[in-house]
C-alpha cells in the first residue's frame, strides 16, 4: 500500500483508507464479526486511515472501532468529525459548530474510541450561525491540548476553507468525489486546496456502490438503506445513473479491471486520497488493488468523454442535505 502525506502538516496515511459508516450506519443491517474481521483485514493489507464520526450510528461505530483496534492503535491513524448535533442519547439534532460542543464532543469520543487523541478531527459541516473562525479556534485549542494531532473541514466552500486555514492550517478538505460526483472540479475546491497545501479526502469515491456496477436495482437494498430516499436513486435518475455505469464499465473491460477499482484509480490520478467504504473482506482486497493501477492520459481522457463532470442525474442528496453543503 502506497502512503502519501496528507496535505502539508505532517500527517502521512496510506492513500486508500476505509471510510467505516457503513459498517454501523445508513446502509442496512449489518453484522459485527464481518465487520471485525474486514477491519482487521485493512490493517494487513497496509491500510491504516480510518474514517468515521460521532453521528454514525449514533456513536456505535466510534465504539466499533474501538473494538477493533484494541492493542493496535500504534498500527492507525483515526479521523472522525464533529459538528452534527448528538445527544448523549443518542439523539440526533442540528449542525452545531459552537466551541463549546466541540469541547464536549471531543471528549465523547475519545471515550467511545478508547483512545487519548484522535490523528484528525473534521468540522463534519459547517454551521452557518457560528463565525467558521470561532470553531476552527476551538479545534486549534484541542491542538494544543493534545486531544488532537491535526484538523480539517468537511463540504466546505472555497471562502470558508480559506478563513479556516488562516486560523489554524488544515490537513484535509473532505467532501464527495468521484465519477459520479466532480463538482469540486467546478466550484473552487480543488483549486483552493492545492494553492493551500491541504490535503484532499474523497468520500463516496464508489458513488455510493453504484460505480461497483453490482447494483443494477434499488430493490436489492434493505428497507431501511438511505440510499431509497437519495434522488441519484430514484426510478427516472438510477435508470440514467445506470447508463453512465455501463459506459465506465466498457473502459474497466479494455483495462482488465473491475468498474470500482477503475473508479478509485481515476480518483487517485487526481491526487485524491479515497475513504471508499465496504463491510466484506473481498470488496477491500478490491478495493485495495486498485491503489496500484495507473491511467494513462488516453484513458483519463476516455473517462472525461465517459463522465464528464455533471453527468449523473439528481442530487446526491435530498434537500434538506443538500442545504448542508459548501458553506
Amino acid at each position: 500500500m502506497k502512503h502519501v502525506n496528507l496535505g502539508s502538516q505532517g500527517l502521512n496515511v496510506s492513500v486508500e483508507g476505509l471510510g467505516c459508516m457503513g459498517m454501523s450506519a445508513f446502509y442496512g443491517k449489518s453484522d459485527e464479526a464481518e465487520n471485525l474481521a474486514t477491519l482487521a483485514r485493512a490493517i494487513e493489507l497496509g491500510v491504516d486511515f480510518f474514517d468515521t464520526a460521532e453521528i454514525y450510528g449514533p456513536f456505535r461505530n466510534e465504539q466499533l472501532l474501538a473494538k477493533a483496534f484494541k492493542g493496535k492503535r500504534d498500527k492507525i491513524k483515526i479521523a472522525t468529525k464533529v459538528g452534527s448535533e448528538v445527544t448523549d442519547e443518542g439523539e440526533r439534532k442540528a449542525v452545531n459548530g459552537r466551541p463549546d460542543y466541540i469541547r464536549k464532543a471531543i471528549d465523547r469520543s475519545l471515550k467511545h474510541l478508547d483512545t487519548d487523541h484522535v490523528d484528525l478531527y473534521y468540522l463534519h459541516r459547517i454551521d452557518p450561525n457560528v463565525p467558521i473562525e470561532e470553531s476552527i479556534g476551538a479545534l486549534s485549542d484541542l491542538v494544543k491540548a493534545g486531544k488532537v494531532r491535526y484538523i480539517g473541514v468537511s463540504e466546505a466552500a472555497p471562502g470558508t476553507i480559506r478563513k479556516a486555514h488562516a486560523v489554524h492550517p488544515l490537513t484535509a478538505v473532505q467532501t464527495e468525489f468521484s465519477l459520479f460526483e466532480r463538482s469540486v472540479e467546478e466550484n473552487g475546491v480543488f483549486d483552493t486546496v492545492r494553492e493551500l497545501g491541504i490535503g484532499f479526502v474523497a468520500y463516496s469515491p464508489l458513488g455510493r456502490g453504484l460505480l461497483t456496477g453490482a447494483i443494477t436495482s434499488v430493490d436489492t437494498l434493505d428497507d431501511n438503506d438511505f440510499r431509497r430516499g437519495n434522488p441519484r436513486w430514484s426510478d427516472e435518475n438510477f435508470r440514467k445513473n445506470l447508463d453512465l455505469v455501463e459506459r465506465i464499465k466498457k473502459v474497466a473491460e479494455r483495462k482488465g479491471v473491475k468498474p470500482s477499482q477503475l473508479a478509485l484509480a481515476w480518483v487517485f490520478a487526481q491526487g485524491a486520497t479515497a475513504i471508499p467504504g465496504t463491510r466484506r473482506i473481498k470488496y477491500l482486497e478490491e478495493n485495495v488493488a486498485a491503489a496500484d493501477i495507473a491511467l494513462s492520459e488516453a484513458e483519463l481522457d476516455e473517462l472525461n468523454v465517459a463522465a464528464p463532470v455533471g453527468a449523473a442525474a439528481g442530487d446526491r442528496y435530498p434537500p434538506a442535505g443538500m442545504q448542508g453543503l459548501n458553506h
